[in-house]
């Protein structure tokens, strides 16, 4: 697709209202989300993974924001109204929280086209001409527009985002195949065999549930798709599937900014690619740049002291190496070695961390030992305690996920549990 002008662009994205689906509970993330919906589980240091969905809308431009919660929200709901308030509605701009009300089933989303269906009166108060879909538990950076710009181009009636993966790992997601011109001539949720990108013998393209669709053409499948007692009433298993062979439905490959290699993406939605996909960010030239002005990823900012280290005993030295360490963190004689550390991370003398990932307010006793770790917000790890030393004592205590990950929670720790993450 050749560029198009700012101003073509722009005009296209006033004109489209963005829905974020966040009430998934993301079940794989196991006690991560005991408390909290995925898309408010903590990443990377300060963030939520919703604030990555978030962040791309706002740099792309569109300025018309709902997000759909439904399970366990109120840490979500916390932190988008701390965050993520700062839109004027009397220029039309607004970010709204849709919680799950049944305005019009007396149930609870069966799936993600019935959560935008029992929606459909507020989608069409806002009266856009394009709706964007997205999932609110993804980790990457894309600017929307020219997804947006690509669909109305090609003429298309709903355009899906979409990945190049190993045909082998194609099988956990929704597969397309595809002709010559990327029109979508075949969808399937995680087939057996994935089809093939004409020309590859390897490779197959998975959705990223990314969606841009005509407005009244959404509302015509949602209706439909409603009346359908067959149907699962989800986007992949039953709506796109039924569309593509009479009208036009593109798909839209995800590229970076220079639009030469595919574009930094993570489902975190497992302990081993949550716990990876955070320490890649310790790197010296990771993939995903924090550090991008041009592209920021906002959050709800807490007022908070700089990260001190102190101590320097040869037995007793405060320091952090090829580590992230976020505001408010003390690290008190004591050593982190390849870890990130998010906001009121206390580390005490003489403990250890090392190829860990440490959530907000996580207070480490004297002499403790911690590694291949996630230590779940608010824990106060008791005094020479060890994690990851002996496999037996951690499965007996802890969970330990297949790639040897332990994550520990304050229930775990014997420690206050009903409380707000």
């Amino acid at each position: 697709m050749t560029p198009q002008p700012q101003r073509y662009v722009s005009r296209l994205t006033r004109e489209t209202l963005a829905l974020i689906l966040a009430g998934g509970r993301g079940s794989r993330l196991k006690q991560l989300t005991l408390w909290r919906a995925k898309p408010a589980v903590p990443f990377g240091g300060k963030f939520r993974i919703i604030d990555f969905p978030l962040s791309n809308c706002i740099n792309s431009g569109i300025r018309q924001v709902a997000v759909v919660t439904q399970y366990k929200a109120h840490s979500l709901i916390q932190h988008m109204q701390r965050g993520w308030s700062f839109l004027r509605g009397e220029f039309g701009e607004f970010i709204e929280l849709l919680p799950a009300q049944q305005r019009i089933e007396t149930s609870w989303y069966a799936g993600t086209a019935d959560a935008v269906y029992q929606n459909i009166d507020i989608i069409r108060q806002h009266n856009p001409s394009y709706v964007l879909i997205l999932a609110g538990d993804h980790i990457y950076k894309m600017d929307y527009g020219q997804m947006i710009a690509f669909h109305v181009e090609s003429g298309a009636d709903m355009t899906v985002g979409c990945l190049e993966v190993e045909q082998e790992r194609a099988k956990a997601f929704g597969v397309m195949g595809v002709d010559a011109s990327s029109r979508i001539t075949s969808f399937a949720e995680k087939p057996e065999e994935p089809a093939l990108i004409p020309g590859s013998k390897t490779h197959s393209l998975a959705s990223m549930g990314i969606y841009v669709i005509n407005t009244e053409f959404l509302f015509e499948q949602l209706v439909k798709d409603a009346d359908d007692t067959f149907s699962s009433h989800d986007f992949g298993k039953d709506i796109i599937p039924g569309i593509i062979e009479r009208n036009q439905v593109m798909a839209y490959p995800f590229r970076d900014e220079q639009g030469v290699r595919q574009g930094y993406w993570r489902d975190v939605g497992t302990i081993d690619s949550y716990w990876q996909a955070n320490l890649e960010l310790i790197g010296v030239t990771p993939e995903l740049n924090l550090y991008d002005s041009e592209w920021p990823i906002w959050t709800y900012q807490e007022q908070l002291p700089p990260a001190k280290f102190v101590f320097d005993d040869e037995d007793r030295r405060g320091m952090a190496i090829d580590s992230m360490v976020s505001g408010g963190c003390i690290i008190s004689g004591s050593t982190v070695r390849h870890s990130l550390l998010f906001s009121n991370v206390q580390v005490n003398a003489c403990a250890t961390v090392e190829d860990s990932v440490i959530l907000p307010s996580v207070t480490i006793g004297e002499n403790c030992v911690i590694r291949n770790a996630v230590i779940d917000k608010g824990c106060k790890v008791p005094d020479g305690t060890e994690i990851g030393v002996d496999d037996e004592a951690d499965a007996r205590d802890y969970f330990v996920s297949p790639g040897g990950v332990r994550v520990v929670t304050p229930e775990m720790l014997g420690q206050a549990t009903h409380h707000v993450r």
